[in-house]
């Protein structure tokens, strides 16, 4: 069951990060600004972020078994309307229904899995659910580069349709867990309001441009987000039966996950967006080339993950965040310094030391999150922090580009712009150093049996 749920998230994130070599195609294909394109990916991220607080819910009114197939014929459905997409509002309209299949596929998986082990296996599980997933983000630019450069990009979505069949012929006989006979109500204000409040502050952040802003539309769209907010954390306190408990919180360790881990995820998802643009607009390299280089960070993931876990037993959770957060500072002054007279191969030593360090650092944040947290908490604990990381990583994308549109005007150069974007992102890097030195010194050793 493990397994299954790891290749639903293989299957994800091939398609989160096998469209990122194409955007240029796609936004020539559009007729619109590269950086547009983002949106297609933000707005899937942003869904998941959405729905996923529901996800909890539907799994104990309708049980995990349909919730997860249906998903899995969702998914697989909007990946055929991504490939036949006419114009770039199609396409992210297909994105988001995408999300809302995944948003009901993932987190309804790894609930099923989580529910049925034990503290002592948690590292285990965890490993489990995440080692195919890493394969993915290396074989997707390749993939995603090669489709592409040779043939359309409208192909790099149908890749997921024979996964899909297969993982949803899997689903019915291998996903286990039981309906509740007495399903809590479902907070459908709660999920209204959060809805809009991530929304607004999306449209927000998507309305500046480098071509011209409507500072007036930013304003009311931050001003409406942070009402939005405010009145869902408000009402999210006092309800009965909220959406999502924000009242597990009081668990350090995952309210650190929480905070310093979404700033954390937010910061590493920018890399592989801003870097295939760099690539072809400023480099002059091929999808391809540029995929494959993509790829070699990814392939710093895999690289390091046997010892990860290692590393987390015999230093502790708190000294490998510090550590890895204060590398991966210095990693984004090296991404700045990237140019187009730089050797190919500095260029993979330099991404493949950044995709070790995320690596370390996701591994690290994943593993804290559910530490301390059991018994009836699990649910509302796994649903915030999905919601919470998927929400990051949604932002990731558009503060990614928002530093672009919003640099470019002021550099020299565009290779400057890029340099500039990559330094900002290692100073947001340097607050979840700070974070980390305010868990216990012996934060997680239940589950790391240090």
């Amino acid at each position: 069951m493990a397994l299954l749920v790891a290749g639903a998230f293989f299957m994800e994130i091939v398609d989160a990060t096998i469209i990122t070599p194409a955007i240029p195609l796609i936004a020539s294909s559009f007729g619109v600004d590269p950086v547009d394109v983002n949106l297609a990916i933000s707005a899937y991220l942003v869904t998941l972020a959405v729905l996923i607080p529901a996800s909890g819910w539907v799994a104990d009114r309708f049980g995990a078994r349909p919730v997860f197939a249906a998903a899995i014929a969702i998914f697989t459905l909007a990946s055929i309307g991504c490939a036949l997409s006419v114009s770039l509002p199609m396409l992210v309209g297909m994105r988001i229904l995408q999300g809302v299949g995944g948003a009901m596929m993932v987190p309804v998986g790894r609930l099923a899995v989580l529910r049925v082990s034990g503290k002592a296996n948690l590292v285990r599980t965890i490993a489990l659910l995440t080692w195919p997933a890493l394969a993915a983000p290396v074989l997707a630019p390749v993939l995603g580069g090669a489709i592409a450069t040779l043939g359309s990009w409208r192909w790099i979505f149908f890749v997921n349709i024979p996964i899909g069949v297969f993982g949803f012929l899997l689903s019915l006989k291998l996903i286990r867990g039981e309906r509740d006979p007495v399903p809590r109500p479902l907070d459908w204000r709660g999920l209204l309001v959060l809805g809009a409040g991530i929304a607004a502050a999306l449209m927000a952040l998507e309305s500046i441009r480098v071509a011209g802003t409507d500072w007036l539309l930013v304003a009311a769209g931050g001003a409406t987000a942070l009402v939005l907010l405010a009145v869902a954390a408000w009402h999210l306190l006092h309800t009965r039966h909220p959406l999502i408990e924000l009242r597990v919180l009081r668990v350090p360790t995952l309210r650190i996950t929480v905070t310093a881990g979404s700033l954390y995820r937010l910061v590493i998802t920018a890399v592989p967006f801003l870097l295939p643009l760099q690539f072809q607009l400023v480099f002059g390299w091929t999808p391809f080339l540029s995929g494959l280089l993509v790829a070699v960070l990814f392939a710093g993931n895999i690289a390091i993950k046997p010892a990860t876990t290692p590393l987390m037993r015999h230093f502790g959770i708190r000294r490998v965040l510090i550590v890895n957060g204060v590398l991966s500072v210095g990693c984004y002054g090296l991404l700045a310094s990237l140019g187009p007279t730089m050797p190919v191969a500095v260029i993979g030593v330099v991404l493949f030391l950044s995709g070790v360090l995320r690596s370390v650092g996701f591994t690290a944040y994943v593993t804290l999150a559910f530490s301390d947290v059991g018994g009836d908490r699990l649910t509302h604990a796994n649903t915030l922090n999905a919601a919470v990381q998927e929400l990051a990583s949604g932002l990731g994308i558009a503060v990614a580009a928002l530093l672009l549109s919003t640099l470019t005007p002021l550099a020299a150069t565009p290779h400057t712009a890029y340099a500039w974007t990559f330094l900002v992102l290692g100073a947001l890097m340097a607050l979840t150093v700070v974070e980390s030195f305010r868990l216990p010194r012996d934060a997680a050793t239940a589950v790391t049996a240090r």
